[in-house]
């Protein structure tokens, strides 16, 4: 278990708590789907996208910065790093 994933999601668990908010809230707030805020609570080791790094430091009230996000976000022109042509 990561450092920087745990400490995400021991904060967003707690902020949720402490505001009496369920996922979905949290999601709305966040601008972010419910799935997300499963992902990075359940910390399963991968950092936030930079836009989902920006809006849980914004909601958590944390430094621009202090949450490590992965090095680019995917964009509609760009197939997903995993993805290759499959040809028939």
């Amino acid at each position: 278990m990561s450092e920087e994933p745990e400490r995400l999601a021991k904060a967003l668990i707690e902020f949720r708590e402490a505001e009496g908010i369920s996922v979905r809230e949290l999601a709305r707030r966040t601008q972010l789907s419910q799935a997300t805020i499963r992902l990075h609570e359940s910390d399963r080791g991968r950092p936030p996208v930079p836009f989902a790094a920006r809006r849980f430091e914004e909601v958590l009230g944390w430094a621009p910065g202090s949450i490590p996000s992965t090095a680019h976000e995917p964009t509609d022109r760009e197939p997903p790093p995993d993805s290759s042509a499959v040809t028939g």
